[in-house]
């Protein structure tokens, strides 16, 4: 028992650290926060902003691994839009600003030299040389009107430079693009005529921001992606204990599942291990206590029957054997509630028959007429001597209490087999209708008291139909009996 006690123990939790706690703290935080707000708000404002949390709680993904990739995107996401803002606020457009303020200073110091008491032919050399110097091709025009300055509105070139020549001197000049923009042209009026300087665009212009944007993005897929993989590793562990937890519901064997994933995870699975332990010792000890019980009655009973057939027939011995007959039944009922088939291993199994057998094995002898009719494909994978038991048991019930027809209505429909019984009976108070599901309960004021039974019959149906992961609704039936659901996923 020790060893059992052992092994069923769930793994215990490591000792929470501080960064645990901090978290501990910061959520009673916001709890008082929001109850704050909840109290002390106007109620307009409780209202609109229930209803904002309502919209993004109905857009928000409702699996984990999508919640769990929005919590890392969305972070990373406003990350990335705060550094490019700050990089075009900042790096870009100040890099920009110096390069075309150099470029501006290199073309109104141009302009001086053209201004200097030099000869044309040596002014103008100098002018041509110093300009390659700065990486510009400057000459000396002819006097003519230097046309109006271009400063187009989303053109920061164009701008930044006009705002470098402004503050460096007062002659008037123009801006324009040429060779389809690639290159700029300024021109400025000049004592000596016209300046003319034009140099290639990225010489005043932070051309390659752009890749600093494509590293980032391409290190946020990155990123992105290896979290995808680590998330969706973390969250197959709660898919397998999800999985096996309903398989064990449905009374499916659980094979090949061991804890695995993250330490609460573990824990998890440690304790639905331990739960289904107990609960296979608690159904294995019943059942063996009440199959052993049920052999030593059944022995009692066989000597009842030799004993009555050695005596000469009578009204007596009859009713005698009516009762030992009738505690034979019961008993056997009491076993199959105790037993419910748990070890039965599912297999395929041809509803539609199954229930046409149990509708003309039960409503034929009894001379009620059946109506019955599926719908869907009838292939449905369940514990076949189960299944059998909870129709017949519903079945059974339609045509004991019915007067005279019973209506039987399957459907398979979107992963859920649904099966109606009707009868045309007495029926059930609505206050009733959840009290006959429990074991030995037996309504006779609704029912014919004459009626043998030992009140199992529906608590051994609904825990047929939980062990197969559904479950058995009863309410009035339009035909002015009792109306008996089972939903079962299939």
């Amino acid at each position: 028992m020790s060893g059992d006690r052992t092994s069923d123990a769930p793994e215990p939790f490591e000792p929470r650290g501080r960064f645990a706690a901090g978290l501990d703290r910061i959520d009673r935080l916001i709890r008082h926060l929001r109850h704050l707000i909840a109290r002390y708000s106007p109620r307009p404002l409780r209202r609109a902003w229930m209803r904002v949390g309502y919209v993004i709680n109905q857009s928000l993904p409702k699996g984990l691994l999508g919640r769990s990739l929005l919590i890392v995107v969305v972070p990373m996401l406003i990350l990335l839009g705060v550094l490019t803002g700050v990089f075009m606020d900042r790096h870009w457009m100040l890099v920009t600003q110096r390069l075309s303020d150099a470029v501006a200073g290199s073309i109104v110091g141009l302009a001086n030299i053209s201004d200097a008491a030099l000869p044309e032919d040596l002014r103008t050399d100098i002018v041509r040389s110093a300009g390659q110097a700065m990486g510009l091709t400057a000459e000396i025009l002819p006097p003519s009107e230097v046309g109006r300055t271009r400063r187009l509105s989303g053109d920061i070139v164009h701008q930044m430079l006009a705002s470098g020549i402004v503050k460096r001197t007062r002659m008037p000049f123009s801006i324009r693009d040429i060779d389809g923009g690639d290159r700029v042209e300024v021109r400025i009026v000049v004592h000596a005529g016209i300046l003319r300087a034009d140099f290639p665009r990225s010489l005043a212009y932070a051309a390659n921001w752009h890749f600093f944007l494509v590293w980032m993005a391409a290190t946020a897929l990155f990123l992105v992606t290896v979290s995808l993989i680590f998330l969706r590793n973390q969250i197959k562990p709660i898919e397998r204990l999800a999985a096996a937890a309903e398989a064990f519901g449905r009374g499916r064997p659980v094979e090949g599942f061991a804890p695995t994933g993250a330490r609460e995870v573990r824990q998890a699975a440690h304790a639905f291990i331990g739960m289904r332990r107990r609960i296979e010792r608690q159904i294995e000890q019943r059942t063996t206590m009440l199959a052993g019980v049920g052999h030593d009655l059944k022995t009692i009973l066989t000597r009842f029957r030799l004993g009555l057939a050695l005596l000469p027939e009578s009204e007596e011995t009859a009713a005698l054997g009516a009762d030992v007959a009738e505690m034979e039944a019961m008993l056997e009922a009491y076993v199959d509630f105790a037993r419910g088939d748990a070890d039965e291993a599912p297999q395929p199994l041809d509803v539609e028959a199954v229930l046409a057998d149990c509708l003309r094995q039960a409503a034929g002898p009894a001379g009620r007429t059946a109506h019955f009719a599926f719908t869907g494909n009838s292939g449905v994978t369940l514990r076949p001597t189960a299944f059998r038991r909870l129709i017949a048991n519903l079945v059974g019930n339609a045509v004991r209490y019915g007067r005279s027809a019973v209506w039987v209505t399957a459907e398979r429909r979107e992963g859920w087999l649904s099966v109606i019984v009707e009868d045309d009976g007495p029926g059930i108070p609505d206050d009733e209708l959840e009290a006959v599901f429990r074991p030995f309960y037996r309504l006779d004021a609704a029912r014919n008291q004459d009626v043998p039974g030992t009140g199992l019959g529906l608590a051994i149906a609904r825990d047929v139909a939980r062990s197969h992961g559904g479950d058995i609704a009863l309410d009035p039936s339009p035909r002015g009996g009792l109306r008996a659901t089972v939903r079962l996923p299939a």
